[in-house]
């Protein structure tokens, strides 16, 4: 079985749609995928044919007042609309709907990671959970902590899967994957600060402190992550997919010229993933 992990990253998960559009040209096909984040959302596409898609949300949608910004925060107390963009935009009858049929007969498994805003622990949510018109899968593992409430789902109430499991490629090993494709959106050798994770924290102590808690020590679980990974790298188990730089763009970076970039980096690094999987 091969096997994708996707850790997404914001608008950076360009280069994570990138990556996936070329094996769409390529014709390379996975029997699982774990998206983390903006990397569900590049599953979803993805599982569903649909090259290109997730190259507009990054590209066009994300720079709409109405995807992200100070006056969402304001009226709604989330800085990004995860309603306007998995709704709006993504159930029929929006501007670019996923074809639901589509993902949901691709055989691949598919596993959505996010975070539980009560537990702080993480939670993976499957494909055949999912419901047509009804992406709250995804909206939870986007759900970016602080600058957004947590997202209910059922009787739960969730973050981003990234403050829990950054990198889930054990659970791909899980899932039976000899090899796996891990799409980062820093580049590999670049670890993750703890210092931002622990001050931001402290906001969300108050009304979920075992989230705070996860939070706060959300780089060190991502740092060795990171170094799992490049020691499977080393014994072939693992193949790495990531930018050799991301110019100084930060998670929710609204610039195109640099995203356009982003995203031909993940386009041209995809096709060392032939070599991975012919060895």
């Amino acid at each position: 079985m091969i096997g994708l992990v996707d850790v997404g990253g914001g608008t950076r998960g360009i280069f994570g749609a990138g990556v996936l559009d070329y094996c769409m040209d390529a014709g390379i096909r996975f029997d699982f995928i774990a998206g983390v984040s903006a990397g569900s959302a590049n599953g979803a596409s993805y599982l569903a044919g649909q090259r290109g898609r997730n190259y507009v949300f990054y590209n066009e949608y994300a720079f709409r007042k109405e995807y992200m910004g100070v006056s969402n925060l304001i009226k709604t107390g989330s800085f990004l609309n995860l309603d306007y963009i998995y709704g709006t935009l993504s159930n029929e009858g929006g501007e670019y709907p996923l074809d639901y049929d589509a993902m949901m007969n691709n055989p691949a498994d598919f596993e959505i990671v996010a975070t539980d805003a009560r537990t702080g622990k993480p939670v993976y949510f499957h494909k055949k959970d999912i419901r047509r018109n009804a992406y709250g899968f995804l909206k939870a593992s986007c759900c970016v902590p602080v600058i957004n409430r947590a997202y209910p789902v059922g009787e739960g109430l969730y973050y981003d899967g990234g403050m829990t499991d950054p990198i889930p490629w054990r659970r791909a090993v899980a899932a039976g994957c000899e090899r796996i494709v891990v799409v980062l959106t820093r580049p590999k050798d670049m670890f993750r600060s703890t210092e931002k994770d622990a001050r931001m924290s402290r906001l969300l102590k108050r009304r979920f402190p075992n989230a705070a808690k996860a939070l706060a020590v959300r780089g060190e679980v991502y740092n060795g992550q990171l170094r799992e990974i490049l020691e499977e790298e080393k014994k072939g188990n693992i193949l790495i997919v990531a930018p050799d730089s991301i110019g100084g763009l930060k998670t929710l970076s609204q610039d195109h010229e640099q995203l356009e970039g982003l995203y031909r980096k993940g386009y041209e690094g995809a096709k060392a993933i032939h070599g991975f999987l012919s060895c």
